[in-house]
């Protein structure tokens, strides 16, 4: 059989209630060739894989402690055939039938280019504090971008916020060249596996491309406890890959909570009191997990990589 040119790899952990719409927006694209699907779940327990045996072209099963943000992706691209492999979160959603087209259409015009990754769009049910937030992050933006950097030099002179900034880069909807892959796959890690690829390949020379004409639909409703251990993990591997430090100390940890709950309760624009106290519990928990984060994280360290 010939190699389909996309294949698009799935994490899934108990998805049922989301992969139908994932599956179905995939089958629904307007593609001029197949679409290989792969699936690599780690112990569902909900009806997933039966549901995945059925509508994947290939379902890899992996035990829930095997799990790991970047190897369990590497399992999957390494079993795609696909030149182009798109790596989507089992709850995600295209929100049209050209959202794969226009993902993977930059990589025939740059031969440098590594990788791509899609515009978020909130869910419909999204909270008004899950739309705040989701306005800031730049995977909501409209205007295309392509990063690079010149360099180790160049990107040690860059403040910590633009090295972060100029590494953004998101397996909720990416795709990535699979012979890039190839020299630069995913590290072990318990975050941040595509911040941290997106430094890597950049250092070496290759290029990535935001495509705000690929869409997807994504957003959480987390608790403040699960917010607040996420935000631990992803400030812990922001200090160590770009030494990005947002609250350095406790007087900013304070002023930081403060302004968050005002922001919050303006947001929320609700006297429910549920919703004003899951409002206020966030309000502490993104301070908190930054803090904390930071404040357990590895030096600061930096790979030199060679040209692509």
């Amino acid at each position: 059989m010939s190699a389909p040119p996309v294949s698009v790899v799935i994490p899934t952990l108990n998805g049922r209630g989301t992969l139908p719409s994932l599956l179905d927006g995939l089958a629904a694209q307007r593609t001029d060739g197949p679409i290989e699907t792969i699936a690599i779940d780690s112990g569902s327990s909900d009806g997933t894989v039966e549901l995945l045996r059925a509508r994947v072209d290939c379902l890899i099963q992996i035990d829930p402690r095997r799990f790991d943000h970047g190897l369990t992706r590497n399992l999957g691209v390494e079993r795609a055939r696909g030149a182009l492999v798109v790596l989507i979160v089992q709850d995600a959603e295209p929100a049209s039938a050209d959202w794969l087209t226009a993902l993977t259409r930059p990589f025939a015009d740059d031969p440098a280019l590594a990788g791509t990754y899609a515009r978020q769009i909130t869910r419909d049910d999204a909270s008004p504090i899950t739309r705040y937030y989701h306005r800031f992050w730049q995977a909501s933006s409209e205007t295309p971008r392509v990063s690079r950097i010149g360099g180790a030099r160049e990107f040690l002179a860059l403040a910590p916020w633009d090295r972060h900034e100029r590494c953004i880069f998101d397996n909720v909807c990416s795709c990535v060249r699979r012979s890039v892959w190839q020299q630069h796959p995913f590290r072990a890690t318990a975050m941040a596996e595509d911040l941290e690829w997106a430094r890597e390949v950049l250092l070496a020379g290759y290029r990535i491309a935001y495509v705000p004409s690929a869409v997807v639909r994504h957003s959480h409703e987390r608790s403040a406890r699960d917010e607040y251990r996420r935000t631990v993990l992803v400030h812990r591997r922001l200090r160590e890959l770009f030494d990005l430090v947002l609250i350095p100390d406790a007087p900013r940890l304070l002023r930081a909570m403060m302004t968050s709950a005002a922001a919050h309760l303006r947001a929320n624009a609700s006297l429910d009191p549920r919703a004003v106290a899951r409002a206020l519990a966030l309000a502490l928990a993104y301070p908190l997990g930054q803090y904390r984060g930071v404040r357990s994280a590895r030096p600061f360290a930096i790979p030199v990589e060679g040209g692509p």
